[in-house]
């Protein structure tokens, strides 16, 4: 008789201690000690450039950003036009060139910093574009900025500005940090995460060309092993046929090809799709979205509010710190467009009327 098992013996597994919860490190704000003097110099910013430089995507997602909240210029008075007409920066900038670099440059580093040269009379001259990683930032115990201190590259001594004396850009500063946060610091594992499929996608594709063949031998003489590899590379090489005595107990090989995930395809496209989300830049405007027009038009419209709190920041800042007054063309609205649909929309029966509903009866 066949021996029965007991199942009330079973035992039960212990995942609660053999596999780690994940968890997100704690965080503290870099605000001011309330004893003296607290300073900030960013050193990341080399490795976000790095990543900004080498990632295309996240590339083309913070420049595109860029275009479209200050890429179509500014509306201002005469004088003021003449003045921002005159910046130069490193000698061939425009004011439309600072501006766009400053905006990418806060976004990789969190911080960007321009000279703020000036005459006699205060009249600004040029504003000159400077390396965030040179930068310290210095504040008094209350957290208010006191000086700027310039890093030299080189042996020269320490530059001293004073606040007025620096145009200074933060990105999405909030609470009591004395410096603006980084767009690269929360999207870091999505970077490498992207970096290294492309990485693994990009080998599994030349195997595919151009794939692995295993080839047996019947021999184990390292003359001849070593005569059979040079002739089969050359040939491979050139792209030639190789001809050997037809001996199956000599000579065998086995083609070796992996095929590449649907679903590692996905995983990549949406990590793409985070650098996006990240920004607030909706994809319609890179030709991607992969929705229904009505959806594009839908998720634009959703992000016209962004686009106007970024400009808005630039507006504020110029004039707090230039004492300028501008105001930046914006991007395009849909917002029109779209009342334009809803009505064709209602015109053509497409939306349900007061007049369609009818009202039921209750049993």
């Amino acid at each position: 008789m066949a021996n029965e098992l007991d199942f009330t013996k079973a035992t039960a597994s212990n995942m609660t201690d053999n596999v780690e919860d994940v968890v997100v490190d704690t965080k503290v704000t870099d605000g001011a000690s309330g004893t003296g003097e607290t300073t900030y110099l960013n050193t990341n910013w080399s490795k976000w450039w790095g990543y900004f430089n080498a990632i295309p995507d996240l590339k083309s997602a913070m420049l595109m950003k860029a275009i479209w909240n200050v890429g179509k210029g500014y509306k201002t008075d005469p004088a003021t036009e003449i003045i921002l007409d005159h910046i130069a920066g490193w000698g061939k900038d425009t004011f439309d060139d600072i501006m766009f670099n400053m905006e990418v440059i806060k976004r990789v580093g969190g911080d960007a910093f321009a000279e703020i040269m000036r005459d006699d009379d205060g009249t600004l001259l040029n504003l000159k574009p400077l390396d965030p990683s040179s930068i310290r930032i210095v504040v008094d115990d209350l957290g208010v900025i006191v000086r700027y201190e310039q890093l030299s590259k080189t042996k020269k001594a320490t530059k001293t500005f004073k606040p007025e004396e620096i145009f200074h850009l933060c990105n999405n500063r909030l609470a009591d940090q004395i410096h603006g946060i980084s767009d690269i610091e929360s999207m870091e594992k999505t970077i490498l995460a992207e970096y290294q499929t492309f990485d693994d996608i990009n080998k599994v594709a030349h195997r595919q060309a151009k794939p692995m063949i295993m080839f047996k031998l019947g021999t184990d003489d390292q003359t001849k092993i070593d005569a059979f590899i040079a002739k089969m590379d050359a040939a491979t090489n050139k792209g030639e046929n190789i001809y050997i005595p037809d001996d199956q107990n000599s000579v065998s090989f086995e083609v070796i090809q992996v095929n590449i995930n649907q679903t590692l395809m996905e995983w990549r496209n949406d990590i793409r799709n985070k650098f996006y989300r990240a920004l607030g830049l909706p994809q319609s405007i890179f030709g991607s979205a992969g929705a229904t027009e009505s959806g594009s038009k839908i998720e634009y419209l959703g992000h016209e509010q962004i686009f106007e709190k970024d400009q808005r920041y630039w507006e504020k800042q110029i004039w707090n710190q230039l004492y300028l007054k501008i105001d930046l063309i914006p991007p395009v609205s849909l917002l029109e467009n779209l009342q334009t649909d809803q009505n064709k929309d209602a015109q053509q029966g497409m939306e349900i009327q007061q007049s369609d509903v009818t009202a039921g009866s209750g049993k």
